[in-house]
């Protein structure tokens, strides 16, 4: 034991000193170091933490979890490092509890085939942005909205929505723009802020837009159906589109912002920009209409989606064996961290079920909220408040599982439900401390977050009444799901 012992303290400092070579940061070396020491000394470490955690009790046990976790992401320790911490205090101190579940549902959280959507959709959308298709897309929104008030702003908002329906992620569709169009927008007289607003609110689209790989997710955990979710996700992500379109014309109107031409385009002009693009928007068409029709799944119309990005590329004779290599990269590391996320969060909710935590919550909101209109805008608060802290795939895998059996219980929609959840999550990747789209597009153009929230004020007040049309108003988000599919 004694050797054990040595051995695993001599190896901590070890990996203490590597992390910190490295220039990792001591908050995550001495996570490193302290899980060692454990892992090796589980056998004699296990039973005085049992006995700790039976006096403690497993109420403040779980407190313990939950608030280990919490500091652990206000840290900016990764979350799904922080997830599993708080869900490991859990396992360590809580007798009875063989710690080979916890490995078990790390692993089978991640086994699931609606999740291969999620690389598939991914690759598909790496592949398309190699093989020159947004290039194309852009010409396209230009010949759109070319003569309308504000010009490339308003190439912006298209170009975020239709983007979405091709690559699903709203981080590299925010990343994308911000290199491609924020230089142009300001040597074309747009201030650096408000392109920088415009960029990251109109990113806030893509998850709304089927493929989104938010909806994707969702449909997974809460078994709600990912076609009728795809579905609903064409008039959401379209009302924010129209929304975000008109609120730019009034600033742009309002501070002299020009159009891109004053003359109106010629129908062999608007030929010519449309051709290349054709091909590219027949592709959420193939996948809406594939799923609706029962020709495919979702997971499959990933994969469909892949093989008509490679078409796309031998066509355009853009993607190369080079282009191939790096898109597979970007695929791996994208899906890469979403899995780490879903696998911790799966052990956490493992947690919460086994002590029966989304039942005890039910009886308490269901207690206190009179009706689902009371219930819907506590809801809207806390993931509002939530999604200012903590990224949205994080907070999916650990509050659906939680919120929509409640939401059930008052006889919400599941699929208004879920847009107002994803809506949500999509505010909160813009808001800050911790807003994952305003961080990274003024990374990318250089614009201070200062600036950039005062900027934003009138994109917030546009979000905030959008998502209340979206929660005391469900036609928005069921009509053309009861549409298609009956009922």
């Amino acid at each position: 034991m004694m050797n054990e012992l040595t051995l695993s303290i001599t190896g901590a400092i070890a990996i203490i000193i590597l992390l910190r070579l490295l220039k990792i940061s001591w908050v995550f070396a001495i996570i490193a170091a302290l899980t060692l020491l454990v892992g090796v000394n589980i056998q004699w470490v296990k039973p005085f933490l049992e006995s700790i955690g039976k006096s403690l009790g497993t109420n403040t046990v779980l407190g313990i979890s939950a608030i280990v976790m919490l500091v652990l992401l206000f840290l900016k320790v990764p979350v799904f490092i922080s997830v599993f911490g708080g869900s490991l205090i859990y396992f360590l101190f809580n007798s009875g509890i063989n710690q080979i579940i916890f490995g078990q549902k790390a692993v089978t959280g991640t086994e699931s085939p609606s999740l291969l959507a999620i690389p598939f959709f991914v690759c598909a959308g790496t592949f398309m942005n190699h093989a020159g298709v947004t290039t194309r897309i852009m010409n396209f929104c230009s010949a759109v909205t070319g003569r309308m008030t504000g010009g490339l702003a308003q190439v912006n908002v298209l170009l975020s929505t239709l983007m979405g329906g091709l690559s699903g992620s709203n981080l590299a569709d925010a990343a994308m723009e911000a290199k491609m169009l924020v230089p142009e927008m300001e040597r074309q007289g747009f201030s650096k802020e408000f392109s920088s607003v415009v960029t990251a609110a109109s990113a806030m689209i893509t998850p709304l837009i089927p493929p989104g790989i938010a909806m994707i997710l969702y449909g997974c955990i809460a078994d709600v159906s990912i076609g009728k979710l795809f579905m609903s996700g064409i008039t959401v992500g379209g009302s924010l589109c129209i929304g975000m379109m008109i609120l730019v014309h009034i600033i742009s109107k309002k501070r002299g912002y020009l159009p891109i031409r004053k003359e109106k385009m010629t129908r062999s002009e608007f030929w010519k920009c449309l051709k290349p693009a054709l091909l590219p928007l027949c592709l959420p068409i193939i996948i809406i209409g594939g799923i609706r029709l029962g020709v495919f799944t979702a997971t499959e119309a990933g994969a469909i989606a892949i093989v008509y990005a490679i078409i796309l590329g031998l066509i355009y004779g853009e993607l190369s064996v080079k282009g191939i290599i790096q898109a597979c990269k970007e695929t791996v590391c994208t899906t890469g961290g979403i899995m780490l996320i879903v696998s911790a969060a799966s052990v956490f909710s493992w947690v919460l079920t086994k002590e029966r935590i989304p039942q005890q919550l039910t009886e308490f909101i269901v207690s206190i909220c009179p009706n689902k209109y009371a219930f819907l805008i506590a809801v809207n608060i806390f993931i509002l408040i939530v999604g200012m802290f903590i990224e949205g795939n994080a907070t999916m895998i650990v509050l659906v599982p939680l919120l929509a059996p409640i939401a059930r219980k008052y006889g919400i929609d599941d699929i208004q439900f879920a847009m107002v959840y994803i809506f949500n999550n999509a505010i909160g990747a813009l808001s800050p401390p911790m807003g994952t789209l305003m961080f990274v597009t003024c990374s990318v153009t250089g614009c201070k977050t200062k600036p950039f929230m005062k900027e934003a004020i009138p994109f917030y007040l546009l979000l905030v009444i959008l998502l209340m049309l979206l929660t005391f108003c469900p036609p928005v988000t069921t009509a053309i799901v009861k549409l298609t599919y009956g009922g």
